[in-house]
C-alpha cells in the first residue's frame, strides 16, 4: 500500500462524501452536457487537492459542510483547466484515453470546461467565507497567467530556470497552495498558520511539476506519451538544466533542434537522451529533495499531533515516488 492508499484510507469516509457532493455539483438536465461531464469524469483521478483540502482541514480542527463545497470547488476549476489545456496543447490523451475534445470536438470541450468554472464559482460561494472567496479568485487569475507563461516559453523558446519555477508556481503550485488553504481556513486556522500551509502548498504544487515533467523522459504508464511536453514546445527543468551545463557544442546543437522547432520522433528522443546523460533528472530530482526537505522540517514543526503529521509527511513522500 502506498502513501496514497494510507492517506485515502484514513478519509475514506469523508472521501465518499466528498465524492456525493461533487455529484450533486455536476447534474445538469441538459443530456449532452451530463454525458460530457460523465465522459470527463470516468477517469480514475488521483483527487490529490480535494484530499488535501479536507486533510488540512482535519489537521486544523474539523471538516464542515464549507470544506466539502470548497474541496469541490478545486476539483472542478482543476478539471476545466485539464479540458482547455488539452485544447491548448493539443493533446489527444488524457488520463490514457482520447481527450474530451477528440470524443466531443473543440466547441463542446470548451463548453463544458467553462461550464465546470461556473460550477467552481457557485461551489466556493458556499462556503460563505469572504477570504476563500478572494483567494479562489486570485487562484483563477494566476492559472490564465501560467497558462499565458507557458505558452510564451515555448513559443519563444524561452531556457531560463527562473522563468520555468515562475510559470509552474502559477500553473501547478497555486492550485496545490489554494486547497491547502481552504482546509485550513474551513477548519479553523488562523492566519499565521494558514501561510504556513500556504507555503507547504507551493512546495508540495512545485514537487508535483517537477515529478510529472520527469516522467516525461521515461515510457512509463503515465496517461500520456513520452516526449509530449518537448513535441508541445514545453522546456522543462532537466532538459534547462542540461542545455545550461552540457558542453557548449552539445548544447548548441540541441538549441539548434529546439529552434526549429522540428519535434520529429528522431528529434525528441535525441533532446530526451541529451538531458539524461547531462544529469538533468539528477538535478531535477536535486531540487524537488531540497523543496521536500524544506516541506518536511515545516510540517515537523506544526502545533499537531503525531498522526497528522505523519499523514502530511506521507503526502509529501508521495509526490516524490508516485508512479504516474
Amino acid at each position: 500500500m502506498n502513501q496514497s492508499e494510507v492517506i485515502k484510507g484514513y478519509l475514506r469516509d469523508e472521501l465518499a462524501l466528498f465524492e456525493r457532493y461533487l455529484c450533486a455539483s455536476l447534474k445538469s438536465d441538459n443530456e449532452r452536457l451530463s454525458e460530457m461531464i460523465a465522459y470527463v469524469f470516468d477517469t480514475n483521478g488521483k483527487r490529490l487537492r480535494p484530499t488535501l483540502v479536507l486533510l488540512t482541514a482535519k489537521a486544523c480542527g474539523s471538516i464542515v459542510p464549507e470544506t466539502y463545497h470548497g474541496a469541490v470547488a478545486v476539483e472542478l476549476l482543476h478539471t476545466a483547466t485539464l479540458i482547455h489545456d488539452d485544447l491548448i496543447d493539443k493533446s489527444d490523451i488524457r488520463r490514457g484515453k482520447s481527450a474530451l475534445h477528440v470524443v466531443y470536438d473543440d466547441t463542446n470541450a470548451v463548453l463544458v470546461g467553462d461550464y465546470l468554472l461556473s460550477s467552481s464559482l457557485s461551489e466556493i460561494v458556499k462556503t460563505d467565507n469572504l477570504e476563500i472567496i478572494r483567494i479562489f479568485s486570485e487562484q483563477g487569475k494566476e492559472l490564465a497567467v501560467g497558462e499565458i507563461d507557458q505558452h510564451t516559453l515555448a513559443e519563444e523558446a524561452i531556457i531560463d530556470e527562473g522563468a520555468y519555477f515562475n510559470m509552474i508556481d502559477k500553473k501547478t503550485a497555486s492550485l496545490m497552495r489554494t486547497s491547502i488553504a481552504i482546509g485550513a481556513i474551513t477548519g479553523g486556522a488562523g492566519e499565521e498558520l494558514v501561510a504556513q500551509f500556504q507555503r507547504i502548498g507551493s512546495i508540495l504544487g512545485t514537487c508535483f511539476q517537477i515529478r510529472d515533467d520527469i516522467f516525461d523522459y521515461y515510457n512509463n504508464d503515465v496517461g500520456k506519451p513520452t516526449g509530449n511536453d518537448i513535441k508541445e514546445g514545453k522546456i522543462t527543468l532537466p532538459l534547462i538544466y542540461a542545455l545550461k551545463n552540457a558542453p557548449a557544442c552539445e548544447s548548441d546543437e540541441m538549441k539548434r533542434l529546439i529552434d526549429s522547432q522540428e519535434y520529429s520522433d528522431e528529434n525528441i528522443d535525441r533532446l530526451l537522451q541529451f538531458a539524461k546523460e547531462q544529469g538533468g533528472i539528477d538535478y531535477a530530482y536535486e531540487k524537488m529533495d531540497k523543496l521536500l526537505a524544506e516541506g518536511e522540517e515545516m510540517i515537523t514543526s506544526l502545533p499537531f499531533n503525531e498522526e497528522y503529521k505523519s499523514l502530511l509527511l506521507m503526502f509529501l513522500a508521495y509526490l516524490k515516488e508516485r508512479t504516474y
